[in-house]
């Protein structure tokens, strides 16, 4: 279904008019997005409407918004004169409110508000990024007289956003804000925060390497019970492993998992609540080492073990009566872990087919997470030596000077020295 007609200066705001109309008498629009006005026949025939082909500036239909971008510019341009003039009108009625002691004539505020409001929706999906009209409605929504339904309202708008600009700073931004005060002021459901959650999950399926996505993701975290910390560390395991070059997804998880040992307190806590995350520490270190070998050379998965190993030698594998600054008692648990990262990286060095990199990746990143380990664990370099022996280290050394920036070659130095004394 098409509305609208082509664009010029004189209509603009008749089309401005229509577009706000369009928003209001389909509240369930779920998706929209800017299409050139070619593909306006095409969409009338996938959805088996039928169009006179006379108009095209707005398709809409299933919950779906089109707008052409032939009209786009001068739309945007009119919806941000018409939010201007509303927002002035607003504050000049507030300052006149607030440093009167009777006002009882004038434009009603409430209507003021809903100008303000309907302006500003409409230009913020034609410009996600723009402040002043998302700080207009943080104003309005900030009155103690706002009920709940117009929060959820603002959550649905931004989620339309969303669909148009996954990676909009502001909108994220404002997504936290909301949460925030639906926590201040009704206490936000654990409902809307799982919401949330599957909300950036599916804006990772189409938006890759979406930084903004996953942050809200991990800022959630402070907001979820213990159950749901260990129900996201569950769900979000399948999705992290059909996208295993991601690093944002295995950011999450550590966030999740760092949540597992404040939860815990496991520095003194009882010998079941450390016993279970002593487990998921576990789980994750094996699956870890699954994906090592079955996806070659793909960073974030190091990094993800760097994570993992060093946290469970600090938490789990340290003696209890060690204390901070002192050096490290290497008991038994922590010998029997040491030895298995050995054999991981000795099974990764190893470089079956030069002619795929790959294989030269894995070899690299696992020289340079053994070379890491050995740097915050310092009592892990006399047993490489003596697993290895000084020939392999050497290799090892060498395949980082190649490949890594210098910026590496002076703790390679001290290792080199190390070794010779």
């Amino acid at each position: 279904m098409r509305q609208g007609s082509s664009c010029s200066e004189e209509v603009c705001f008749d089309l401005l008019n229509q577009f706000e109309h369009l928003l209001e008498s389909d509240p369930l629009i779920d998706e929209v997005g800017f299409i050139h006005p070619s593909q306006f026949t095409l969409l009338d025939k996938e959805s088996g409407s039928v169009a006179d082909g006379s108009s095209t500036s707005f398709w809409n239909q299933d919950h779906k918004l089109g707008i052409s971008t032939d009209i786009l510019i001068q739309l945007c341009k009119d919806a941000k004169h018409a939010f201007l003039s509303a927002f002035k009108e607003y504050k000049c009625l507030e300052t006149a409110s607030t440093s009167a002691k009777d006002i009882s004539s004038g434009i009603p505020s409430c209507s003021l508000e809903s100008r303000v409001m309907k302006h500003s929706q409409a230009l913020l999906l034609l410009s996600s990024d723009f402040g002043t009209a998302w700080n207009a409605r943080k104003l309005i929504l900030s009155k103690q007289d706002q009920p709940l339904e117009a929060f959820t309202e603002e959550l649905r708008l931004s989620r339309l956003l969303l669909s148009n600009s996954p990676k909009s700073e502001p909108t994220w931004s404002h997504r936290r804000w909301i949460i925030k005060m639906l926590s201040r002021r009704f206490s936000a459901s654990q409902e809307i925060i799982t919401k949330e959650s599957e909300l950036v999950e599916s804006i990772g399926e189409r938006s890759k390497m979406n930084y903004r996505a996953w942050y809200h993701r991990c800022w959630l975290v402070s907001y979820m019970t213990t159950e749901q910390v260990l129900q996201e560390l569950k769900n979000s395991k399948r999705w992290a492993g059909l996208h295993v070059a991601d690093s944002s997804c295995f950011h999450y998880r550590r966030r999740l998992m760092l949540r597992v040992l404040e939860t815990h307190n496991v520095e003194g806590s009882n010998a079941y609540d450390k016993t279970e995350a002593h487990k998921i520490w576990k789980e994750e270190l094996d699956w870890n080492k699954e994906l090592v070998a079955r996806y070659l050379g793909r960073e974030a998965l190091w990094l993800h073990r760097r994570f993992l190993s060093l946290t469970w030698i600090m938490h789990f594998g340290r003696n209890q009566s060690s204390e901070t600054g002192q050096r490290m008692v290497m008991n038994e648990e922590i010998v029997t872990f040491i030895d298995k990262e050995i054999h991981l990286l000795e099974s990764s060095m190893t470089v079956p087919d030069t002619k795929f990199e790959d294989f030269q990746a894995q070899a690299l990143h696992a020289a340079v997470y053994m070379l890491w380990l050995t740097k915050n664990v310092p009592e892990m370099w006399r047993m490489l030596e003596e697993k290895l022996g000084t020939e392999k280290i050497k290799c090892i050394l060498n395949t980082v000077a190649q490949e890594r920036p210098s910026s590496l070659l002076h703790q390679l130095d001290i290792f080199a020295a190390d070794l010779e004394y």
